[in-house]
Order: structure tokens, then C-alpha cells, then sequence
């Protein structure tokens, strides 16, 4: 299952590619560009998994393979390929970002937009809600104890 989803995951990575190219080059200061907003709705989706040590180290297996070329290792959304975008990916620092629920985040990853793809068809729901538990911990403070 896993070699397919990789499989998938090449093609649509593949498809963002060709389709960059077609997409309006809109920049972060562009009037036209409107925030990202998940409906209402996907606030109330809730993870019916727990957050453990393994859930985040799938995450973030998931988030460094799939992810980190467009939103940087960080998530600063500063990775190579993102840097080509002409829609800077998120950042998972901001304020804004972080204030979003977890459903919101989930509701996105699974939906996709613009240069953003759609992973409902790649991740299954569980991968899905690691990712968004390795987003919490990716853009949490750091403290000197850790």
C-alpha cells in the first residue's frame, strides 16, 4: 500500500509541476489573492487518534518526504520548490496559521488548492491527522528544556 501511495503521490507531484506553469504568478501582496479560508465546518473535524511519539515520528516522516520541498524542513515555507511558486506555501509559524483548528488544517491538506495539491486520495485519513500533529509540533515554541 505504502509503494502505491508513493506512486500517487509522484503523480500528482508530477501534475503540480505541469500545472505551475499555467497558474497565475499572483504575489503574497496582491490584492487578488485572497486568504485561504476551509469552511466553517471543517472546524468541528476532530482526530479520532491519539497523539504519541509515534504518530509525530510518522508525521513527520510523512511531512519531510512530501512536504518540506515547497514549506521548507522548518516549515517556514521556505523550501526549494516552493520558492518557485508564485503563491508562497504556508508557513507554519504564523500567527495565522497556527491559530487555524486542526480540522481546518486537515480539511486543506485533504483538498489542496491551487499549487497546493489535494492528498485525500494519497494519505489515508490516519496519515492525514499525523500530519496535522506533527504541524502542532513542528510550529510549537521551543523552550530551553527541550
Amino acid at each position: 500500500m505504502r509503494s502505491y501511495n508513493l506512486l500517487i503521490a509522484g503523480f500528482v507531484a508530477l501534475g503540480c509541476l505541469g500545472v505551475m506553469g499555467f497558474t497565475a504568478n499572483l504575489r503574497q501582496d496582491d490584492p487578488k489573492q485572497d486568504r485561504w479560508k476551509a469552511p466553517t465546518w471543517a472546524d468541528t473535524l476532530k482526530s479520532h487518534y491519539p497523539t504519541e511519539p509515534l504518530t509525530l515520528a510518522q508525521g513527520e516522516e510523512l511531512f519531510m518526504e512530501f512536504c518540506s520541498s515547497c514549506h521548507g524542513e522548518t516549515g517556514l515555507g521556505d523550501g526549494a520548490a516552493g520558492r518557485s511558486l508564485g503563491e508562497k506555501p504556508a508557513n507554519f509559524h504564523d500567527p495565522n496559521v497556527k491559530g487555524q483548528t486542526d480540522g481546518a488544517l486537515f480539511w486543506k491538506l485533504s483538498n489542496g488548492r491551487g499549487n497546493m495539491p489535494p492528498f485525500k486520495d494519497v494519505f489515508s485519513e490516519e496519515q492525514r491527522w499525523q500530519l496535522v500533529a506533527y504541524l502542532r509540533k513542528l510550529s510549537a515554541p521551543k523552550t530551553d528544556n527541550k
